[in-house]
């Protein structure tokens, strides 16, 4: 039981250094950091625009991150406000700078999850990503509730 924790634990870590590493130098061609890539494609795919509020949601972040990351993406030009809301309530947008910076970061992305998974055979990628998404909704659930007692 131990090793399958410590491979687990492990494999997790690595995936998301390794993911951070990347998605920091993609997003150096714009002058911002790997997690603005997350804030990208969410408001490319919603051009209606997002508020504050839902980019929370879409991107698991807190309010501070988006305040954060939405006003580094304002001050380049990539994201603008709009509608008769103000502040945090206020409809987010890419501009056309923003939609070609987030379609450069899709095609990139896109790339990357290919070369990763390129020794995987479709039935077992199929596997994977069942079995991710299921393990990412127990976790949440863990994290909410914390681990029963035994």
């Amino acid at each position: 039981m131990n090793q399958r924790f410590e491979k687990f634990s492990f494999a997790i870590a690595e995936i998301s250094r390794c993911w951070h590493k990347l998605t920091a130098q993609e997003m150096e061609r714009y002058g911002l950091r790997g997690n603005h890539a997350v804030y990208l494609l969410a408001l490319y795919r919603h051009p209606e625009g997002l508020s504050a509020p839902q980019l929370c949601k879409k991107c698991s972040k807190d309010k501070a991150d988006v305040s954060r990351m939405v006003g580094v993406m304002e001050q380049k030009g990539l994201v603008r406000r709009e509608g008769s809301a103000t502040g945090y309530r206020s409809l987010l947008k890419l501009t056309p700078q923003g939609v070609q910076a987030a379609e450069f970061v899709q095609r990139r992305a896109e790339l990357a999850v290919e070369l990763v998974g390129r020794d995987l055979s479709d039935e077992q990628r199929s596997c994977f990503y069942a079995g991710l998404d299921s393990i990412v909704k127990n976790i949440q659930i863990l994290a909410e509730r914390g681990l029963p007692e035994q």
